[in-house]
């Protein structure tokens, strides 16, 4: 997803260790936000809902997290009916003939225990490019509601360009520059044993003034 991607966030390795556990992504609690200059008058905002994948994740190493994510573009939504018709026609997303949008992780940057630049494959609008999530880890542990399933919680951010993508009709109206955003959450897969809640990871709190 440069527009539409992602995200955010989050992963399938055969060398994977003891500690790591396979995720699937909530598509009800994963969301991309995409924001792109409007004739550089705003930015307009959408979002897409529904993604679907898996993580591969172990919180103590990152660099054997793994990601496959699919987004699905005609859920796009700019908050006009058609506004919405006019983003994914053919002279722009072209969801008709490019339903989706998917994002595969190739390598991971561990930066500190909540923090890592995720690199993959964006693949949109038929075009496939290098891309660099910057992720955030915001919490892991089991979900307080019903089915109790353990979570990891992510934030993540990247901007790419739709022109390098072929999307770049309107250049006079539409800006090339997307910013993303990208905040998901994975629910671990049955049949894993779940951890102690002692394990947990929550990020570090700022001490008190």
């Amino acid at each position: 997803m440069r527009p539409f991607a992602l995200a955010l966030l989050l992963f399938a390795s055969p060398l994977a260790n003891a500690t790591t556990a396979i995720y699937a992504l909530d598509p009800v609690h994963t969301r991309v936000a995409f924001a792109i200059s409007h004739a550089g008058f705003s930015q307009a905002i959408g979002t897409v809902s529904g993604s679907t994948g898996t993580l591969q994740f172990d919180p103590d190493d990152w660099s054997t997290a793994r990601l496959e994510v699919s987004v699905p573009l005609e859920r796009a939504d700019l908050g006009d009916a058609d506004w919405n018709r006019a983003a994914l026609a053919g002279n722009l997303l072209d969801a008709k003939r490019y339903p989706t949008a998917s994002f595969v992780s190739t390598r991971v940057e561990p930066d500190g225990p909540n923090h890592a630049l995720v690199h993959g494959t964006l693949t949109l609008h038929g075009v496939s490019r290098p891309v660099t999530l910057d992720v955030t880890l915001n919490a892991l542990k089991r979900h307080p509601l019903p089915p109790f399933r353990r979570t990891a919680g992510f934030s993540a951010t990247t901007t790419i360009s739709r022109a390098e993508f072929g999307i770049d009709a309107w250049k006079s109206v539409v800006g090339d520059s997307v910013e993303l955003r990208i905040e998901a959450e994975a629910v671990r897969k049955r049949g894993d044993a779940e951890p102690d809640d002692a394990s947990s990871f929550t990020p570090p709190q700022e001490p008190a003034p």
